[in-house]
């Protein structure tokens, strides 16, 4: 009869932690739902910016510029300068 009375113990935690973990999937799944959407919005502006005769390559390489900080871009220029000189692309 212990074993019963555990296993009877144990049902009211495996419901918990199931609605729980039912909770994360849904939530996951809807962020991964706006991310989608956040990516197709983004692809929108691209395509967008590309009609509007703009290079699409450029923007996305001055929009991850505009991500770093102004001490990180000198140094990443810096570092690029350097190579490109070595390369006799200067």
């Amino acid at each position: 009869m212990p074993a019963a009375a555990a296993a009877r113990d144990e049902q009211p935690a495996k419901h918990i932690a199931k609605d729980h973990l039912k909770a994360f999937v849904e939530r996951i799944e809807r962020l991964e739902e706006e991310r989608k959407a956040i990516s197709d919005d983004v692809r929108d502006v691209y395509a967008e910016a590309k009609a509007n005769g703009f290079d699409t390559k450029v923007l996305r390489a001055v929009v991850r510029l505009r991500k770093q900080d102004a001490e990180e871009r000198r140094e990443h220029e810096m570092v690029l300068e350097t190579y490109m000189h070595a390369l006799g692309m200067v």
